[in-house]
């Protein structure tokens, strides 16, 4: 338990100033590679989590108590503080929220986040005044808990194709600021204006910016525009099974295995 306390001080301490990566791996040797890494702290990806296990990215495909068997899994193969991926808190009414975070915490987490995206066709994302009874209802339980577990309010307005994304984000996120939420996340952002815009809305709190692809930025610029912290999401497992897949389908239809060395002289080449 006090290794959990030495963990979450240093993750809150990550946020006050400059800007770190916090890479996404979805099993232990990934988070022990990445460690090996020199990277200050982690983040599960429920994605790529979901393909480890040749399931769909969703709380009905992932239930809780698979999720929660992988954050400890997680938290025990690493001396690192890990933020939870927690899908939209596994619960839609408050107090079911509420109590997935309570055993959330318990895994030895020093973080989580808590979606607004409610999974309806029609709705996607909770209306604004029951997103915010749910992470008030998140905050309330991490803090009953006495641990100093960082909350990430996260707005899916991009990843929904929500007609007016940056507005509803800044909306949506000034609001979950203004709840008790420590990190602010609104994941689809691809533009520099886009981000500057959500970093001023929410500012002083720190904002994730999550980096899915080459978008033309680099982690100094980023810095530049006062972004704390940056994910990647699942773009590692995602490459890792781009490696899979193209040796496995040289095997499959050529019967060769060429797969194996274009890999190894990327590699070389950029060691």
């Amino acid at each position: 338990m006090s290794d959990f306390v030495a963990r979450r001080a240093a993750f809150r301490k990550l946020h006050e100033s400059g800007c770190f990566v916090i890479p996404n791996p979805w099993d232990a040797g990934s988070a022990r590679y990445l460690e090996g890494l020199g990277f200050k702290a982690l983040a599960t990806t429920s994605s790529g989590f979901a393909f480890s296990r040749g399931l769909p990215d969703a709380e009905w495909a992932v239930p809780r108590d698979l999720m929660l068997e992988h954050l400890r899994e997680l938290v025990a193969a690493v001396s690192l503080p890990v933020n939870a991926d927690f899908q939209a808190g596994y619960g839609e009414k408050p107090e079911d929220v509420a109590e997935s975070v309570r055993l959330c915490v318990a895994t030895g987490v020093a973080g989580l986040s808590i979606e607004d995206r409610s999974g309806e066709r029609g709705k996607p994302l909770y209306e604004l005044p029951l997103a915010l009874e749910r992470l008030m209802a998140a905050r309330a339980a991490i803090d009953a808990s006495g641990a100093d577990v960082m909350l990430t309010g996260r707005a899916e307005c991009f990843l929904v194709e929500h007609p007016d994304p940056l507005q509803e984000a800044v909306k949506r996120l000034t609001a979950y600021a203004e709840a008790g939420a420590d990190v602010l996340f609104a994941p689809g952002l691809r533009h520099r204006w886009e981000i500057e815009t959500i970093v001023a809305a929410v500012s002083p709190k720190p904002v994730n910016v999550l980096i899915g692809s080459d978008i033309g930025l680099r982690l100094a610029d980023l810095a530049t525009m006062g972004v704390r912290r940056i994910s990647v999401g699942s773009s590692l497992a995602r490459a890792a099974w781009t490696g899979f897949i193209h040796a496995a389908k040289l095997i499959a239809e050529k019967g060769t295995f060429a797969g194996f060395f274009q890999r190894d002289a990327a590699a070389k080449k950029q060691q």
